[in-house]
Protein backbone atom coordinates (compact mmCIF):
# COMPACT_ATOMS: atom_id res chain seq x y z
CA UNK A 1 0.00 0.00 0.00
CA UNK A 2 1.19 3.81 -0.82
CA UNK A 3 2.32 5.94 1.63
CA UNK A 4 1.59 9.82 1.86
CA UNK A 5 5.36 9.94 2.34
CA UNK A 6 6.01 7.54 -1.02
CA UNK A 7 3.53 9.23 -3.20
CA UNK A 8 5.63 12.27 -2.67
CA UNK A 9 9.06 10.93 -3.06
CA UNK A 10 7.46 9.30 -6.59
CA UNK A 11 6.47 12.80 -7.23
CA UNK A 12 9.95 14.56 -6.62
CA UNK A 13 11.39 11.65 -8.84
CA UNK A 14 9.59 12.20 -11.77
CA UNK A 15 10.16 15.76 -11.51
CA UNK A 16 13.90 15.02 -11.83
CA UNK A 17 13.47 13.11 -14.68
CA UNK A 18 11.80 15.95 -15.99
CA UNK A 19 13.85 17.89 -15.40
CA UNK A 20 16.98 15.71 -16.44
CA UNK A 21 15.47 14.96 -19.87
CA UNK A 22 14.59 18.79 -20.43
CA UNK A 23 18.05 19.39 -20.04
CA UNK A 24 19.29 16.81 -22.61
CA UNK A 25 16.58 18.28 -24.91
CA UNK A 26 18.18 21.92 -24.67
CA UNK A 27 20.58 22.03 -27.22
CA UNK A 28 17.44 21.01 -29.59
CA UNK A 29 15.32 23.76 -28.24
CA UNK A 30 17.69 26.38 -28.55
CA UNK A 31 18.47 25.75 -32.23
CA UNK A 32 14.52 25.14 -32.81
CA UNK A 33 13.84 28.68 -31.10
CA UNK A 34 16.51 30.49 -32.93
CA UNK A 35 13.96 31.69 -36.05
CA UNK A 36 11.52 32.15 -33.80
CA UNK A 37 10.80 35.60 -31.54
CA UNK A 38 12.46 33.66 -29.00
CA UNK A 39 15.90 34.46 -30.93
CA UNK A 40 14.92 37.96 -30.71
CA UNK A 41 18.32 40.01 -30.61
CA UNK A 42 17.56 43.87 -29.84
CA UNK A 43 20.69 46.85 -29.59
CA UNK A 44 20.89 50.26 -28.04
CA UNK A 45 22.55 51.14 -31.43
CA UNK A 46 22.41 54.78 -30.63
CA UNK A 47 23.75 54.21 -27.29
CA UNK A 48 20.48 55.88 -25.86
CA UNK A 49 20.78 57.30 -22.13
CA UNK A 50 18.42 56.00 -19.34
CA UNK A 51 15.34 58.60 -18.34
CA UNK A 52 15.52 57.20 -15.02
CA UNK A 53 18.54 55.39 -13.00
CA UNK A 54 19.47 52.01 -12.87
CA UNK A 55 21.48 52.92 -10.07
CA UNK A 56 18.56 53.95 -7.80
CA UNK A 57 16.73 50.50 -7.84
CA UNK A 58 16.91 48.12 -5.61
CA UNK A 59 15.90 44.26 -4.99
CA UNK A 60 15.63 41.20 -2.66
CA UNK A 61 18.17 38.15 -3.24
CA UNK A 62 16.40 34.87 -3.05
CA UNK A 63 17.95 34.93 1.15
CA UNK A 64 15.97 37.46 1.91
CA UNK A 65 19.16 40.70 1.75
CA UNK A 66 18.67 43.47 -0.47
CA UNK A 67 20.43 44.10 -3.72
CA UNK A 68 21.63 47.96 -4.33
CA UNK A 69 21.93 48.41 -7.90
CA UNK A 70 24.07 51.37 -6.90
CA UNK A 71 26.74 48.53 -5.98
CA UNK A 72 27.90 47.59 -9.78
CA UNK A 73 28.59 51.10 -11.07
CA UNK A 74 31.61 50.24 -12.72
CA UNK A 75 30.82 46.34 -14.30
CA UNK A 76 28.54 44.86 -16.83
CA UNK A 77 25.62 43.81 -15.08
CA UNK A 78 23.47 40.64 -17.10
CA UNK A 79 19.87 40.46 -16.08
CA UNK A 80 18.40 36.70 -16.66
CA UNK A 81 14.66 35.66 -15.60
CA UNK A 82 14.90 32.25 -15.40
CA UNK A 83 12.89 29.00 -14.45
CA UNK A 84 14.03 25.39 -13.41
CA UNK A 85 11.00 23.22 -15.53
CA UNK A 86 11.84 24.70 -18.83
CA UNK A 87 13.84 23.49 -21.92
CA UNK A 88 16.15 26.46 -21.54
CA UNK A 89 16.99 25.70 -18.02
CA UNK A 90 20.42 23.59 -18.97
CA UNK A 91 21.38 27.56 -20.09
CA UNK A 92 22.36 27.76 -16.45
CA UNK A 93 25.12 25.85 -17.16
CA UNK A 94 26.55 28.22 -19.54
CA UNK A 95 25.43 31.41 -17.62
CA UNK A 96 27.56 29.26 -14.81
CA UNK A 97 30.43 29.65 -17.02
CA UNK A 98 29.97 32.94 -18.04
CA UNK A 99 30.45 33.80 -14.63
CA UNK A 100 33.54 31.63 -14.08
CA UNK A 101 35.09 32.97 -17.13
CA UNK A 102 34.68 37.12 -16.29
CA UNK A 103 35.02 37.15 -12.94
CA UNK A 104 34.08 40.33 -10.94
CA UNK A 105 34.03 41.91 -14.73
CA UNK A 106 30.34 41.00 -14.95
CA UNK A 107 27.65 40.50 -12.31
CA UNK A 108 25.26 38.04 -13.43
CA UNK A 109 21.87 37.90 -11.69
CA UNK A 110 18.71 35.29 -11.78
CA UNK A 111 15.08 36.56 -11.39
CA UNK A 112 13.32 33.00 -11.02
CA UNK A 113 9.67 33.77 -12.57
CA UNK A 114 6.81 31.81 -12.95
CA UNK A 115 5.28 34.06 -15.90
CA UNK A 116 6.05 31.42 -18.49
CA UNK A 117 3.85 28.43 -18.79
CA UNK A 118 3.95 27.42 -14.86
CA UNK A 119 7.25 26.50 -15.12
CA UNK A 120 8.76 27.59 -11.78
CA UNK A 121 6.62 26.27 -8.91
CA UNK A 122 9.04 26.01 -6.58
CA UNK A 123 10.19 28.55 -3.51
CA UNK A 124 13.00 30.63 -3.01
CA UNK A 125 14.51 27.98 -1.04
CA UNK A 126 13.76 25.37 -3.50
CA UNK A 127 15.06 27.52 -6.26
CA UNK A 128 18.40 27.98 -4.54
CA UNK A 129 18.77 24.43 -3.99
CA UNK A 130 17.69 23.23 -7.44
CA UNK A 131 20.59 25.64 -9.34
CA UNK A 132 22.97 24.69 -6.43
CA UNK A 133 22.75 21.00 -6.75
CA UNK A 134 22.22 20.41 -10.34
CA UNK A 135 23.81 23.09 -12.33
CA UNK A 136 26.74 24.86 -9.57
CA UNK A 137 25.63 28.24 -9.76
CA UNK A 138 27.43 30.46 -7.90
CA UNK A 139 26.13 33.64 -9.19
CA UNK A 140 23.68 35.85 -7.19
CA UNK A 141 19.58 34.32 -7.41
CA UNK A 142 16.92 36.90 -6.68
CA UNK A 143 13.90 36.37 -4.83
CA UNK A 144 11.33 34.58 -7.42
CA UNK A 145 8.45 37.28 -8.65
CA UNK A 146 7.00 38.85 -12.03
CA UNK A 147 9.21 39.74 -14.82
CA UNK A 148 6.58 40.66 -17.57
CA UNK A 149 4.12 44.02 -17.43
CA UNK A 150 1.96 43.48 -14.39
CA UNK A 151 0.75 45.53 -11.52
CA UNK A 152 3.16 43.11 -9.54
CA UNK A 153 6.10 43.11 -12.22
CA UNK A 154 9.42 43.82 -10.02
CA UNK A 155 11.40 47.38 -10.16
CA UNK A 156 14.09 46.00 -12.01
CA UNK A 157 11.73 44.63 -14.87
CA UNK A 158 9.79 47.77 -14.93
CA UNK A 159 13.00 49.47 -16.19
CA UNK A 160 14.10 46.84 -18.46
CA UNK A 161 11.03 46.94 -20.28
CA UNK A 162 9.72 50.39 -20.10
CA UNK A 163 11.28 53.13 -22.66
CA UNK A 164 10.21 55.68 -20.19
CA UNK A 165 12.38 54.06 -17.97
CA UNK A 166 15.65 52.68 -19.68
CA UNK A 167 15.61 55.22 -22.65
CA UNK A 168 14.56 52.91 -25.69
CA UNK A 169 13.16 49.14 -25.08
CA UNK A 170 9.71 48.44 -24.52
CA UNK A 171 10.37 44.51 -25.38
CA UNK A 172 8.81 42.50 -22.16
CA UNK A 173 11.17 38.87 -21.93
CA UNK A 174 9.88 36.46 -25.14
CA UNK A 175 10.20 33.48 -22.88
CA UNK A 176 12.19 32.60 -19.89
CA UNK A 177 16.18 33.18 -19.90
CA UNK A 178 15.36 36.38 -21.73
CA UNK A 179 19.04 38.30 -21.29
CA UNK A 180 19.44 41.82 -20.71
CA UNK A 181 23.16 43.57 -20.45
CA UNK A 182 23.40 46.84 -19.04
CA UNK A 183 27.01 48.89 -19.59
CA UNK A 184 29.19 49.68 -16.91
CA UNK A 185 27.86 53.41 -17.30
CA UNK A 186 24.24 52.29 -16.26
CA UNK A 187 23.18 52.32 -19.74
CA UNK A 188 20.77 49.01 -21.37
CA UNK A 189 22.77 47.74 -23.90
CA UNK A 190 21.29 44.67 -25.88
CA UNK A 191 18.90 42.43 -24.72
CA UNK A 192 18.93 38.66 -26.35
CA UNK A 193 16.17 36.23 -26.50
CA UNK A 194 15.83 32.89 -25.22
CA UNK A 195 17.61 30.99 -27.74
CA UNK A 196 20.95 33.08 -27.84
CA UNK A 197 23.16 31.15 -25.88
CA UNK A 198 25.06 33.48 -23.29
CA UNK A 199 28.21 31.86 -24.97
CA UNK A 200 27.60 32.17 -28.57
CA UNK A 201 30.39 34.62 -30.46
CA UNK A 202 27.73 37.55 -30.46
CA UNK A 203 26.68 37.38 -27.04
CA UNK A 204 30.23 37.61 -25.88
CA UNK A 205 30.90 40.38 -28.28
CA UNK A 206 28.14 42.25 -26.13
CA UNK A 207 30.02 42.30 -23.39
CA UNK A 208 33.02 43.86 -24.63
Amino acid sequence: METKDSISSEKVKRETLKQKALRSMYPLIRKMGKKGKNGTVLSNAKNIPPIKSFYKLEGKMNNGDGIAFSDFKGKKVLLVNTASDCGYTGQYSELQSLHEQMGDKLVIIGFPANDFANQEKGNDNEIARFCKLNYGVTFPVAQKGVVIKDPGQQPVFKWLTDKNANGWNDHDPDWNFGKFIVSEDGVLTHYFGPSVSPLEKDFIQALK
